[in-house]
């Protein structure tokens, strides 16, 4: 453990004895969708709520740096592990009616995917884009994902999260201040617990039917068959071209470091061919970064997310 080891050991004894499984020195290659990632000191899967809040308290009390993941899907976890704490929020729990008429109460560990489902079983449409991103509902709004026209912005009414403080806190869309791609969560300590949607009524049938379109849209268009953390680059500001179309243009499908390569069948997703290493996943970006700069003029930027203890010669530049 790279961190005072008797105080991690003091709060993962702590931990135990509440319930919480704890796992010491976890590859976060085992919890990422590139399946990518040294060892976490501890990796607690935990549910959410008090049990959360007071793992949070326990973890800035003892001065240890954490995080909190979701299902891994956004996320390139440094090969010499991450240090401190990674809460993975899990355990799904059923989605409830909410406050008002045609609302849905989702709680952060969901999967985007259940959320769907859910929603459609209730005929209720607005979450019809959600279902084949592979991330919680936490991870989701933290990032305002979105998929094929939609994006939780558009169908969320109010968050509920954790303060620094450890108060709970209720904000509404307004306040959660989504962009493209992000939300103030990226730039505060507040934990989202869970949130509310508003949805519309329909017809479930017609729900699952574009469901079922948006799925095989996925299938025809996206590498689906080997590990990736879905697009790697953002959107470049309106008006400039798609990531994926820039990377394709500069003649890069197919490019190779080690085991990370550019898909062949969609430019914007960088795949793990096969035994890829962060280290291969990050020069890999930074190769495509600097020639779609150097051949477009157009600098890309990451919606992967960094984590973990990433070596100086390693560090993104913006």
């Amino acid at each position: 453990m790279g961190l005072n080891t008797t105080v991690l050991r003091a709060l993962a004894a702590r931990w135990q004895e509440r319930g919480l499984r704890i796992l010491a020195g976890e590859p976060m290659s085992r919890h990422t969708t590139l399946h990518i990632g040294g060892p976490a000191d501890l990796f607690v899967p935990i549910a959410g709520g008090e049990v959360l809040a007071a793992a949070v308290a326990d973890c800035r009390t003892a001065g240890v740096p954490f995080m909190l993941m979701g299902r891994g899907s956004n996320l390139l976890a440094a090969d010499a592990g991450i240090r401190g704490v990674v809460f993975a929020a899990g355990g799904e729990k059923p989605v409830r009616s909410g406050e008002e008429k045609n609302t849905l109460l989702l709680d952060a560990g969901t999967t985007l995917a259940r959320a769907a489902n859910a929603a459609a079983e209730r005929g209720l449409s607005g979450l019809e884009f959600a279902h084949g991103i592979p991330g919680t509902v936490g991870g989701g709004i933290f990032m305002n994902a979105g998929a094929y026209g939609g994006e939780l912005r558009d169908v969320i009414t109010w968050a509920e999260v954790l303060t620094p403080e450890g108060a709970v806190h209720r904000l509404t869309c307004a306040e959660c201040a989504f962009g493209y791609r992000e939300s103030r969560f990226a730039h505060s300590e507040e934990i989202i617990l869970r949130a509310e949607v508003a949805l519309s009524p329909d017809d479930p049938q017609e729900i699952l039917a574009r469901q079922r379109d948006y799925a095989a849209r996925r299938r025809q268009s996206q590498p689906l068959d080997y590990p990736s953390a879905g697009s790697t680059f953002r959107r470049p500001p309106e008006g400039m071209p798609p990531a994926a179309l820039l990377i394709d243009r500069c003649g890069l499908k197919g490019l190779r470091v080690g085991g990370a390569a550019v898909s062949e069948k969609h430019a914007g997703f960088l795949i793990n061919c096969g035994g890829a290493t962060a280290e291969d996943f990050f020069r890999l970006m930074t190769q495509v970064r600097d020639t779609v700069f150097e051949r477009e003029g157009i600098r890309l930027q990451p919606e992967v997310r960094f984590a973990g203890d990433w070596p100086a010669e390693l560090i993104w530049e913006e």
